[in-house]
């Protein structure tokens, strides 16, 4: 039986929050952030602090990854109830939730659990359908680092080159580097657990909807995670959808940056400027 995770959390800084409280949009409901697979807050940091003008901005570190505790079960219903979680014990009745890729899934998955708990859905990329096993050499990235304790990022760097050739996937990877005990190079992630969990992952959300929530899907113009049959099935479960497609690949959110953070307020802040 699967428990409740107490997940670590990224907020606006005290002078984001002041700046908050007297701006005009000050009614408007948090902004809580999830991040995709092997992703953490962190990724977010610019973001929050753009976002963070206009509104309170939480980033989330999802089970297994970041600061989060690493635990067994990586299915769609068991984030979603650490989510909701994380919302009681922040005293957040309702909010604005986002998500990339696997987060994605996840805020659908919140959404489809208990839509009174959101007011706009926000999904990057990613779509409510099962995908296939796409992920064995970030894995024989990750094992291979695991075993070679590496003493530098450099040293891990060359370690994940054997199995990763795209530079820009190692340095995302890195970004979960953390230094051990013995002074070497490892992973913060939950590595067994996500593993194990795989076949979790790649799966739908569960529930058929529909759910009548105002929703965006932001999706890569040169990625290939939004397909015809995934936006069908979106329009499904989320009648009230809109969707928009960026000049990027699936890392959308740091690919066009300032498009994507413009589009999100956009799509928000829409009540509020009517």
């Amino acid at each position: 039986m699967s428990t409740t995770v107490e997940l670590f959390y990224n907020e606006s800084d005290a002078r984001a929050a002041a700046q908050v409280e007297s701006n005009v949009l000050q009614e408007a409901p948090p902004l809580v952030v999830l991040h995709g697979l092997f992703g953490s807050a962190d990724n977010w940091r610019s973001h929050i602090k753009s976002w963070a003008e206009t509104r309170r901005v939480i980033a989330v570190d999802l089970r297994n990854h970041g600061r989060s505790p690493h635990v067994s079960g990586m299915s769609y219903s068991e984030q979603a109830a650490d989510v909701i979680a994380l919302l009681d014990r922040l005293e957040i009745e309702q909010c604005d939730l986002l998500g990339h890729s696997m987060g994605g899934k996840v805020a659908m998955q919140v959404a489809l659990d208990a839509p009174e708990r959101l007011r706009r859905l926000v999904v990057a990329d990613i779509a409510p359908v099962a995908y296939g096993h796409g992920h064995d050499e970030i894995f024989a990235a990750f094992e291979a680092v695991r075993d070679a304790h590496p003493a530098s990022r450099k040293e891990a760097d060359g370690v994940m080159a054997q199995h990763v050739d795209t530079p820009a996937i190692r340095q995302f990877l890195a970004t979960n580097l953390v230094r051990l005990e013995d002074d070497s190079m490892g992973w913060r992630v939950g590595l067994d657990q996500i593993a194990a969990g795989y076949m979790q992952i790649v799966e739908a959300p569960q529930g058929a909807g529909p759910v009548e929530l105002p929703t965006l899907l932001l999706w890569g113009a040169r990625s290939n995670y939004v397909q015809q049959n995934g936006m069908a099935v979106m329009r499904e479960r989320f009648p009230a959808l809109e969707d928009a497609s960026l000049d990027a690949g699936h890392w959308l959110h740091a690919e066009r940056a300032a498009e994507f953070q413009q589009a999100v307020l956009v799509f928000l802040d829409r009540d509020s400027r009517t």
